[in-house]
């Protein structure tokens, strides 16, 4: 054991009081269990008041503290944006040094989240919308059916798997994923309950108020009979226009099926969103080629989702209203 940056911080001080006590550096180093050399340097480095060696730092605090207010204040930019301003402030160092020091602060470069950008006066209705259903027990929760739209692509983008390759490989077809510009996609409609999922619906056209009308009709009144048979239940969607226009209101009336009342912008409150993250995400190195294949793709994964699954999200219902609540109506982490 050659080097002092090897000794333990217990060796260091075993050597450093029986240094003081006047003992010999042969039975210091006996009694601290390392080598007499290391000992040697440890109290010659300790005498000499030398605490680290290497290149002294080119910046100060006071410039990492310039450096932080920069990134906190504009997280958004690249680090060249960011070094440039930084070094306008008067502060000499690399954009290498500008990288790590960032790096050193905490910060890393992320994909940023996607939340739905909220009026002051829809965040007030999300807050009394939270307040009023704080109480709701799961029991409750358990009788509401969530239904949402997702849109599927061919087009996995970033994501899917890594390929491992040799040098000169990176044109190997073998190698390489396809893309096209304009990739198929289909539109699906879905419900979900505490006892597990409906029919999916596939979309072939806009949805207006009279296709809605058909999608409830031939998809939501059968998930309704699957899912809770003869029991009461409730109903929710979100408020696009198909969804609350005047005859799709009719429509509800005359079919005595209730509706939740539902905030604007809250997809962060609706489980299924998280029912179609967990779908994607098992699709993720899946590779069809064409929209029927999709399809069948979509059908398979949707048939895997257990009733336990949708039971976990339903019960997260009152933890996304406390955050609602807690956030003053602003967009949550859900």
């Amino acid at each position: 054991m050659g080097k002092t940056s090897d000794l333990t911080a217990v060796q260091k001080t075993i050597i450093d009081t029986l240094h003081k006590e006047g003992k010999t550096q042969k039975v210091i180093a006996k009694e601290a269990g390392c080598s007499q050399s290391s000992v040697s340097k440890h109290i010659n480095r300790q005498a000499k008041g030398r605490k680290k060696c290497g290149r002294k730092k080119c910046t100060s605090s006071r410039d990492n503290r310039t450096l932080q207010r920069i990134v906190t204040t504009n997280p958004f930019k690249n680090v060249g944006e960011i070094h440039k301003e930084w070094t306008a402030a008067g502060v000499s160092a690399s954009r290498t040094t500008t990288r790590r020091l960032m790096k050193d602060m905490g910060f890393r470069c992320r994909i940023p989240c996607v939340k739905p950008l909220l009026k002051k006066k829809q965040r007030k209705k999300r807050l009394a919308w939270a307040k009023d259903k704080k109480d709701w027990t799961d029991a409750e929760w358990s009788k509401v059916m969530f239904s949402d739209e997702s849109k599927f692509c061919i087009s996995f983008g970033n994501q899917g798997p890594r390929v491992w390759r040799k040098s000169g490989e990176a044109q190997n077809p073998r190698c390489m994923r396809s893309s096209v510009k304009f990739p198929p996609s289909v539109m699906v409609w879905g419900a979900m309950s505490s006892a597990g999922v409906g029919p999916l619906c596939f979309l072939r056209s806009r949805v207006n108020a009279a296709v809605y009308q058909e999608v409830l009709e031939h998809f939501m009144l059968p998930a309704a009979d699957q899912l809770y048979g003869d029991a009461d239940f409730t109903f929710q969607q979100d408020l696009a226009p198909a969804h609350s226009a005047k005859t799709t209101s009719t429509w509800f009336k005359d079919h005595g099926i209730p509706v939740l009342d539902w905030p604007a912008n809250s997809p962060d409150l609706n489980p299924i969103e998280n029912l179609w993250g967990i779908v994607k995400r098992r699709m993720q190195y899946a590779r069809p080629n064409n929209a029927e294949e999709l399809k069948t793709t979509i059908r398979a994964t949707w048939a895997l989702i257990t009733p336990e699954q949708c039971h976990r999200l339903i019960e997260s219902m009152p933890r996304r209203i406390t955050a609602v609540i807690e956030a003053k109506g602003a967009p949550t982490k859900y």
